[in-house]
C-alpha cells in the first residue's frame, strides 16, 4: 500500500505518519507539504515521523504524477484555523476548497481508492441546544469552517465505488507534537500556565467545545483507511468521544489543577464566543470501535506541560512566537518571503 499524506510538516502528520507506520509496516508513505511551518520543530523529528518520500509543493500547484502508484490519500493540508483563515480568507478558500478538489479529482483519475479528509467540527458553528450529530445543520461562522463545509460537499460529488472518501470532522485537538501549535485552546491554556502561571479566558468561559488528543486523530485516520465500504461509499463522521465536550472554563480549571502554582482569571469585559458546539460521537462509537480515542485529559496536560517546559518559552509572549500559525505566517509575509497569496517568493521555493 502507499499512502500520500498531504499536510505532513504540520501538528498533526508527525502524528499520522508515525501511527501509518506501526498499523501498516509495508506501507510506502510520501508527504506533500508547502512547508510553512517547517521550521516550527518543538523536538527532533524522529525516523518514525519522517515520510519515505517527501514531496514540497504548494497544493495548488502540485504535480499530479506524484499520485501515480498511490492507494489512499490522507488530507491534512490546510490553512487551518479561525484566525489565519479571517486574515486570509480568499487564501483559504484557494487552498482549503479549490485546491482540495484539484486534489481528490485528480486522485480519483489516477486510481487512487480512498480519500481520507480531515474535516472539522466546527462546521456546526453556533448550537447551544442538544449535542450535534452529523445529521444536524451546518452553521459554519468563518471562512476556515466554510471551507471545510464546501469540500465536504465536493467529496460527496466525487465518492464513489472505486473512490472510497471519509470525512473525518475531528473535535478540536490538543496534545504535544514534534510541530507543537499553541493557538489551540488547551494547548494554549497550558501553555500559559507553564510560561506565566495564569491562565486567562477571554471569553466568558461558558462556550461548549469538543476536544481530541492528536494522537486519537491519528487512530480515527488509521481506522478511516481501513474502514468497511459498506458504510457508505462517502462518510462524514464526527471523530472524538462524548465525555471530551468541555466548557472553555471547565479546561481552564483542569489545566490549572495539573499545572502546579497556575491560577485562572476572567479577562475584563469578557463576553460570550458564538462558537459554541457540543457534538456527539455515537456513530463514530458504532463504527469504530476498535479506534475509539484512548487519552485522557490529565495526561494529555501533563505530557504538554512537560514538553512546552522543554522549550524555555520564559517571559516571552508565546502567542506572538511560531508556535502560534497565524504570526509564523506573518513573520515569513514580513521577512518577504511568502507573497500576499502566500505563495513562496522564487528564491525560496528553489531553496526548498
Amino acid at each position: 500500500m502507499h499512502v500520500l499524506v498531504t499536510g505532513n510538516l504540520g501538528y498533526v502528520g508527525p502524528h499520522v505518519v508515525r501511527r501509518l507506520r506501526e498499523a501498516f509496516p509495508g506501507a510506502v508513505l510520501s508527504g506533500l507539504d508547502t512547508g510553512y511551518f517547517a521550521h516550527c520543530l518543538s523536538s527532533a523529528a524522529l525516523p518514525a515521523t519522517v515520510p519515505h518520500h517527501q514531496h514540497v509543493a504548494d497544493l495548488r500547484d502540485f504535480d499530479p504524477a506524484i499520485l501515480a502508484g498511490v492507494d489512499a490519500v490522507v488530507h491534512l493540508a490546510a490553512i487551518s484555523n479561525d484566525p489565519m483563515g479571517n486574515r486570509f480568507a480568499d487564501v483559504t478558500r484557494a487552498i482549503n476548497h479549490d485546491a482540495g478538489v484539484r486534489l481528490a479529482t485528480r486522485a480519483r483519475e489516477a486510481g487512487v481508492r480512498r480519500f481520507v479528509f480531515a474535516s472539522s467540527c466546527s462546521m456546526y458553528g453556533a448550537a447551544a441546544d442538544d449535542a450535534r450529530t452529523e445529521d444536524s445543520p451546518l452553521n459554519p461562522l468563518t471562512p476556515y469552517a466554510q471551507s471545510k463545509v464546501s469540500l465536504e460537499e465536493a467529496l460527496r460529488g466525487l465518492a464513489g465505488q472505486r473512490f472510497i472518501v471519509t470525512s473525518l470532522r475531528f473535535a478540536t485537538a490538543c496534545g504535544l507534537s514534534d510541530r507543537l501549535r499553541l493557538d489551540l485552546v488547551l494547548n494554549d491554556f497550558v501553555a500559559a500556565a507553564v510560561a506565566h502561571g495564569k491562565i486567562t479566558i477571554l471569553s466568558d468561559g461558558t462556550p461548549w467545545r469538543p476536544l481530541i488528543a492528536v494522537s486519537d486523530m491519528a487512530r480515527a485516520i488509521e481506522w478511516a483507511l481501513g474502514r468497511d465500504p459498506g458504510a457508505g461509499r462517502f462518510l462524514a463522521v464526527n471523530a472524538g468521544r462524548d465525555d471530551w465536550n468541555f466548557q472553555v472554563r471547565d479546561l481552564a480549571e483542569a489545566v490549572a489543577h495539573e499545572v502546579p502554582g497556575a491560577v485562572v482569571e476572567n479577562a475584563a469585559g469578557a463576553q460570550p464566543d458564538r462558537r459554541s458546539y457540543r457534538v456527539s460521537f455515537a456513530r463514530f462509537r458504532s463504527l469504530a470501535r476498535s479506534h475509539q480515542p484512548r487519552a485522557t485529559l490529565p495526561q494529555v496536560i501533563r505530557e504538554m506541560a512537560e514538553g512546552i517546559r522543554g522549550l524555555d518559552l520564559g517571559e516571552a509572549d508565546f502567542r506572538r512566537s511560531r508556535w502560534t500559525r497565524l504570526h509564523a505566517l506573518e513573520e515569513l509575509r514580513a521577512s518577504g518571503k511568502l507573497s500576499a497569496d502566500l505563495r513562496w517568493a522564487p528564491a525560496e521555493a528553489a531553496g526548498a
